[in-house]
């Protein structure tokens, strides 16, 4: 299996969602990785750079048209482009990904997104309400017993979050990864929930 970790990205994506996730398996609290179990690579709909909510433009390692076969995880990043046309594209990648039990990750309007093609149907899971899951899924969401009220949930090989819950959705696929071990995954995430000074600061 491959090591890459695709980090699907559409216009007007929200940047801040993968910070976390992708800084944690590129680094530790020292430097980069020498040798990282994972590769951080992003895909878009086109080899074009493709823009953030912010404004930053990230050009993408692959398109939807050059996707490797193989992967060790997908990544939705949320942002406004889930609503659009474009969002229809990444139905088969996701589906496929699903079939050959890859980790799936999706945060904010990308777990929307996954509501609304029936992908949480199986699984507990959360995303920015119960109210927008079920607008956005409509007839496709039949699983509105399986919400979770929670910032994130990790269910089999897939993982949900809402849009403020960046660092617990990367906490959350770092175990599902194996990333490293429970203990430090944990150590990195109260590090950033809690703050420098709550942690290391003069008594």
């Amino acid at each position: 299996m491959s090591n890459e970790i695709l980090y699907i990205l559409l216009p007007d994506y929200a940047a801040h969602e993968a910070v976390y996730l992708s800084q944690a398996i590129a680094s530790d609290e020292y430097a980069l990785k020498e040798n990282p179990k994972y590769v951080n690579k992003v895909l878009a709909p086109t080899l074009e750079p493709v823009k953030s909510i912010g404004g930053f433009r990230t050009v993408p390692d692959y398109s939807f048209e050059t996707i490797p076969d193989d992967n060790a995880a997908l990544v939705l990043i949320g942002g406004f482009g889930w609503s659009t046309p474009v969002a229809d594209r990444v139905v088969p990648i996701v589906r496929q990904a699903i079939e050959k039990g890859r980790i799936v990750g999706a945060i904010c309007n990308a777990a929307s997104f996954m509501a609304k093609h029936g992908f949480l149907n199986t699984v507990r899971h959360t995303g920015n309400g119960q109210e927008q899951l079920r607008l956005w899924g409509g007839d496709n969401y039949t699983n509105s017993d399986g919400y979770v009220n929670a910032q994130a949930v990790s269910c089999g090989n897939i993982v949900t979050a809402n849009g403020s819950a960046t660092l617990e959705f990367a906490k959350e696929l770092l175990l599902l990864l194996e990333n490293d071990t429970p203990e430090r995954i944990e150590m990195y995430y109260q590090f950033n929930k809690q703050g420098f000074c709550a942690l290391f600061g003069e008594q």
